[in-house]
């Protein structure tokens, strides 16, 4: 795929691609600085950004520049693969290079059961632990005590099996890399890390800048992802259910009922004393994941669905007959030799049941963010004017797109950015209902657009503006 524009000038700063709307949080950068009392620190919306004392996020740096994933002096995606896999074929246009694809969930035991989908995530670390592949896994765990922390969520480097079945679940709340990343370069030993597309790339850029991450990242688990929320999701969903945030002790984004379709979300909220509040997303008013509420900034200029640079990448399969399945089933794209002899053991010894599916199959079950981030991308890029312009594998047009699609692609990057701004005075006058009554207003128009039954999708149908 074509790239886009030439970017500003090269090298660049940290406050470079935050300015841009381009930083991810992910925690690289932080972690690269030697020296430096920089540190990773949620903003006033719930995002994580870099911050220091002195010069440090104003000097520019050529190692920054190549390491940061969405910086412009960065490699992309098809660069990458093609390093890290130049076995595993051809790329396929939404799925990347890969050996095989599948589409089943785990028999053995409750890993199943435990997770938010078919288990493979979690049955895959423990496999790679207990054939002394790896002494730690790096992956999102749920923090002890919130109240202590001031986060429901953070990276961990698990060593047992009991630690590593602890992070099973979805999390839909920011975390960073930097801490991990310290410990790894730290403590001895072969590590495999868990995350979305960008946090694999960022761990990609690192490896080939940085030896001792080479040695020591020695898997890469990546996650199907739609976005990125900040952590003011969790007190969205904590006002609507009318439970205060600082009494809520865990989060489970995905209660599993297998009696209800895999596709409907719901949220359950463990309070201190006991109590235990449950409400299904699509009774939230900003519970439409695709609406955009809570997103990053940069993920409005992602290209990667598929965590197309891991070893291996999960997510969920959803085309029927696996969405109405409750009990979860997993889409699983391998990219590695030793990835393909774990997979091949577990479903010849009947641990796995997976059936082999092809690329254009693992695309359908992630349609809508493979639109989102075809043709959604694409006009997004041939709209900005100002900042850095990412360097992606989509090429910046609005041609062909249809108008009530250009709509919906405004109106999800309205209700992105207000969506922050609101919630921030919502919860700086503490007035929960003026986000609420914001918020509904905003998806009623959102759902206008992109459902037809909607009045305004109905008029736009009318006018021949489809």
């Amino acid at each position: 795929m074509p790239a886009t524009r030439p970017s500003p000038a090269l090298p660049l700063s940290p406050r470079d691609i935050v300015r841009s709307g381009l930083c991810i949080g992910c925690g690289s950068c932080v972690s690269q600085a030697v020296g430096s009392p920089a540190r990773m620190t949620l903003d006033r919306y719930g995002h994580y950004r870099p911050a220091a004392a002195g010069q440090w996020l104003r000097t520019p740096s050529e190692r920054f520049s190549r390491t940061c994933p969405f910086s412009p002096a960065a490699p992309n995606e098809d660069e990458l693969a093609a390093e890290l896999f130049p076995d595993a074929g051809l790329p396929h246009s939404a799925a990347g290079r890969f050996r095989a694809a599948y589409v089943g969930a785990v028999t053995q035991d409750d890993f199943r059961a435990r997770g938010s989908s078919g288990g493979m995530v979690t049955w895959t670390l423990t496999e790679l632990l207990h054939a002394g592949l790896i002494d730690g896994a790096a992956h999102v765990v749920a923090t002890e005590d919130p109240r202590r922390e001031g986060l429901f969520f953070r990276y961990r480097i698990s060593r047992t099996e009991e630690e590593i079945r602890a992070g099973a679940r979805s999390r839909y709340y920011p975390v960073e890399l930097s801490e991990i990343l310290s410990t790894i370069r730290a403590v001895p030993g072969r590590y495999a890390v868990v995350g979305v597309p960008c946090f694999i790339k960022v761990l990609q850029l690192l490896r080939r800048e940085d030896r001792l991450i080479r040695e020591r990242v020695a898997f890469t688990l990546g996650l199907f992802c739609g976005h990125m929320k900040s952590a003011r999701f969790v007190e969205s969903f904590a006002w609507q259910m009318g439970v205060p945030v600082d009494q809520i002790r865990a989060v489970d984004f995905r209660w599993k009922d297998p009696t209800r379709p895999a596709s409907t979300y719901t949220a359950e909220l463990t309070l201190h004393d006991g109590r235990v509040e449950r409400r299904d997303w699509w009774n939230l008013v900003d519970g439409d994941w695709g609406a955009g509420f809570f997103q990053s900034s940069s993920c409005n200029f992602c290209d990667d669905v598929v965590a197309e640079l891991a070893d291996i990448s999960f997510g969920d399969a959803w085309v029927e007959p696996y969405s109405s399945d409750g009990r979860g089933t997993n889409v699983v794209i391998v990219r590695s030799a030793l990835m393909q002899d774990l997979v091949d053991s577990g479903i010849r010894e009947g641990r796995l049941e997976l059936e082999p599916v092809d690329g254009d199959f693992v695309e359908r079950t992630q349609a809508a963010g493979f639109r989102q981030r075809r043709e959604g991308l694409a006009y997004r890029l041939a709209r900005r004017t100002t900042g850095l312009q990412p360097r992606k594998r989509v090429a910046p047009t609005s041609r062909g797109i249809p108008f009530r699609r250009k709509l919906i692609y405004r109106m999800r990057g309205l209700i992105t950015t207000w969506s922050h701004r609101v919630f921030w005075v919502a919860r700086l006058t503490r007035r929960p209902q003026l986000y609420i009554r914001w918020a509904r207003a905003a998806v009623s128009v959102y759902h206008g657009l992109a459902y037809s039954r909607g009045r305004l999708g109905q008029l736009i149908d009318r006018l021949g503006l489809r």
